[in-house]
């Protein structure tokens, strides 16, 4: 236990440990290069009990680490950052094991404040159970605790046992590049609209994962990980491959679990708990029908909440993408994340996203009827303006 513990926390005796961590190296080996804006949501100041969350291969690691080494030069000794990945632990009492050694250790370099990361706790069962009876304790009164994983449900539904033991602690959502964010981090001006349409382009090609952005194109290393995720939560990598491929056969219209169960020969409960399963590894999201109010019984839309995503999911399937699926699902989701919800109607005519006070109909060609008033119709040459606009 001492010696991974050493393993896991180079800075402990190494000044230049950077060169020794796998993720600081890869992320200087790239030419595209940013600090994650989530960074700046985590409270700093304890006490404080974090959550991150957000999908396998966003850069959640990477931030972490770029952000101990932000805080190795500001605390008075290394040993007051800690970070514990919690894949390598294979039961409780390991864990509980290393935070009992990291305490004695601490208080022997007499260090009175820590940053304690403690990365993809989701993959440990009753990681949670340690942590808050360390709290109740009095362990952590003067830390921070960062706690990630890839499973909403897995980390967020145990914050809300945490209730009162969360001090000034935040819940933070790593998610990858808006397109405004992508602009950004290219460095290119907004007033040039060549540059702009350019760019909107190349995020159609490779959404806002850090590698793809690179032009890494991982999307086996994307699938195999989703793949192990499955195989965690119990679910059918096979059912999941089905589902995910009925999927692109049937989006951007709206669908009913049925119909999908249907095609595939399954019960639509098991479609509908692989799509909640989907829904929580952030990779996709359901969109209800609206009219006067929420139908959650109608046909729902599906959308797939990065290009990235989309194109590891086409490659894995054997399917194609169109770039007007992509045009309204990238919409989609930029609304979802300034609105916090988002909804479609359909009637005489559809409305593909409802969000907040704005009704939006997405087009790659020339709109064929005309849509009221209060509708906003997007144009393939639109979308990169709307889109800056809308994060402003």
């Amino acid at each position: 236990m001492e010696a991974l513990l050493w393993k896991l926390n180079p800075w402990w005796e190494y000044r230049n440990w950077e060169k020794r961590d796998k993720h600081i190296r890869e992320f200087n080996s790239m030419k595209i290069r940013w600090l994650p804006k989530w960074l700046e949501q985590i409270s700093l100041e304890p006490f404080s009990l974090n959550f991150v969350t957000g999908p396998r291969q966003v850069g959640k690691t990477t931030g972490l680490k770029l952000l101990i080494k932000k805080l190795l030069s500001t605390v008075e000794t290394p040993f007051q950052v800690l970070y514990l990945d919690l894949e390598l632990f294979t039961d409780l009492k390991e864990f509980r094991d290393a935070l009992m050694y990291y305490f004695k250790l601490r208080e022997n370099e007499k260090t009175r404040k820590a940053f304690i990361v403690l990365d993809e706790v989701s993959n440990l069962d009753g990681w949670y159970r340690v942590v808050k009876g360390f709290i109740d304790l009095g362990e952590f009164e003067r830390d921070v605790i960062i706690a990630t994983g890839s499973s909403s449900i897995n980390v967020l539904k145990h914050a809300e046992s945490f209730a009162g033991r969360r001090g000034k602690g935040k819940d933070v959502f790593a998610l990858p590049l808006s397109f405004p964010e992508f602009v950004e981090v290219l460095g290119l001006n907004v007033k040039k609209e060549y540059e702009i349409q350019e760019a909107f382009k190349k995020y159609v090609k490779t959404g806002g994962f850090p590698k793809p952005v690179n032009e890494i194109f991982s999307e086996d290393e994307f699938i195999k990980a989703f793949e192990r995720e499955m195989k965690k939560m119990d679910k059918s990598v096979e059912v999941a491959k089905k589902i995910i491929s009925t999927l692109l056969d049937m989006v951007p219209s709206a669908l009913s679990y049925h119909s999908i169960a249907q095609k595939i020969g399954i019960s639509h409960k098991t479609v509908e708990s692989y799509i909640e399963v989907f829904e929580d590894l952030f990779l996709a999201r359901v969109i209800y029908y609206k009219s006067y109010e929420v139908v959650f019984r109608k046909e729902k839309k599906i959308m797939l909440r990065d290009p990235f995503i989309a194109r590891a999911f086409a490659l894995w399937t054997g399917k194609e993408v169109r770039k007007d699926f992509l045009y309204e699902w990238i919409v989609q989701e930029h609304l979802l994340r300034k609105y916090g919800e988002i909804y479609y109607y359909r009637n005489r005519y559809e409305i593909d996203c409802i969000a907040g006070d704005m009704k939006i109909e997405i087009k790659a060609g020339k709109p064929h009827r005309k849509y009221p008033r209060n509708v906003i119709v997007l144009e393939e040459e639109d979308l990169p303006g709307f889109l800056i606009e809308l994060e402003k």
